[in-house]
């Protein structure tokens, strides 16, 4: 009896060392989060998965993606709080990561191949805190509050005078919206993690968090501010954007205490590697991107993945061409007086190749959302992924 107590007793200290040697060696649950506009939100169907199946670059990223029942594949060990994805700037969207938490839920972005290569990459539980809302600049929605206020240019000031229009309203206006999604943003990703269990319920609280890094993606609506950037087909014309980005780095890891969080920053490139070489517009706006991770400060944690080496110029092409027949397939289906979209999509399909056609499945969204073509987008979130996974 005496030499079973002493073994009871011998068994439990183990459990017990074991225990709190498991705790002592316990990581902390890495924190990654993904901020930007509409390519952050996600504009790719679904349905635009098979695409990536016949193209030795994107079938092995399409293996990753599904299951072995050929559905989206949905991660065991990635979790994800969502806004902006949900109909309006603050309704939250959670649960793991898998298909449908891009700008519907029928949609992906970039966070899902992120997250399914976050994972490969760490072999840990990781959590997503992803803010994106379509349709935002950096100038004035996102302006970082180190930024100061927006500060009209004599450019701007002219153009109101000119067009009449009531200049203290419009400068009132401005006041009200700038730093709004920068503010909700922070706001959201401190409510995460005050309750990280909530989203993640196989979180451990003694554990901890560690904000392992956060991907910004966005630019769209700064490319096309010609009042704001009055110059931008010059030389240095987004000069200020790239201050901007840089405050607002500064400006994040500060208020999330967080001092050298590690940032990557998704390079524009909407037209692929060839718009990047046109002098003026986005040559002089992927520059103004990248310029951050040129500072000494920055040096070893931000850095810029280009996304235009990922751009698929035959699918632009197609899709041009298809834009163009439109009118004549209108035509055809009026006469017919059948226009329904099945009988739309025959019209249109007579126009192409079946090889053509099927190509054309790939997409699902204008050029600006990366022709919402999951064989563009899944090797974007991958890159981010890889990037910010390099020591």
């Amino acid at each position: 009896m005496r030499i079973e107590t002493r073994s009871v007793k011998c068994l439990m200290i183990a459990v017990v060392v074991g225990l709190m040697s498991a705790v002592a060696t316990a990581k902390p649950l890495k924190v990654f989060i993904l901020a930007g506009q509409s390519n952050m939100q996600g504009h790719v169907n679904v349905s635009t998965f098979d695409s990536m199946a016949d193209d030795p670059k994107t079938a092995p990223i399409l293996k990753e993606m599904r299951d072995a029942n050929g559905k989206p594949r949905v991660c065991d060990k990635v979790w994800i709080s969502s806004i902006g994805c949900a109909g309006d700037d603050t309704t939250e969207q959670k649960g793991k990561v898998t298909a449908g938490f891009g700008a519907s839920t029928e949609e992906i972005g970039p966070e899902f191949t992120f997250g399914i290569y976050m994972e490969k990459e760490l072999g840990e539980p990781i959590l997503i805190i992803k803010t994106s809302w379509g349709g935002k600049n950096l100038h004035t929605d996102f302006r970082p509050p180190g930024a100061g206020p927006y500060v009209w240019s004599d450019y701007e000031l002219t153009r109101c005078k000119r067009r009449g229009d009531d200049l203290e309203k419009d400068k009132a206006d401005r006041i009200k919206a700038t730093g709004v999604y920068y503010r909700l943003m922070i706001e959201h990703v401190r409510k995460v993690l005050a309750d990280v269990k909530r989203v993640a319920p196989e979180y451990d609280e003694k554990q901890g968090y560690e904000l392992a890094g956060f991907v910004w993606f966005q630019g769209f609506n700064d490319l096309v501010s010609d009042w704001t950037y009055d110059k931008r087909n010059q030389p240095g014309g987004y000069d200020i954007y790239g201050q901007l980005l840089t405050q607002f780095i500064r400006d994040v890891r500060k208020d999330l205490s967080a001092p050298k969080m590690p940032f990557v920053i998704g390079v524009m490139g909407i037209g692929g590697v060839k718009e990047g070489k046109k002098p003026g517009g986005q040559m002089y706006f992927r520059q103004a991107q990248a310029a951050p991770t040129l500072l000494p400060e920055f040096k070893g944690n931000v850095v810029a993945v280009q996304t235009a080496p990922y751009w698929d110029d035959d699918l632009e092409s197609l899709q041009a061409r298809m834009d163009t027949y439109w009118p004549k397939v209108d035509k055809r289906v009026a006469a017919e007086k059948n226009t329904s979209w099945e009988n739309k999509m025959k019209v249109m399909a007579a126009n192409f190749t079946p090889q053509e056609w099927k190509r054309l499945q790939g997409a699902s969204n204008g050029g600006y959302h990366y022709l919402g073509a999951a064989k563009i987008m899944a090797p974007i979130g991958k890159a981010f992924a890889q990037a910010m996974a390099q020591p």
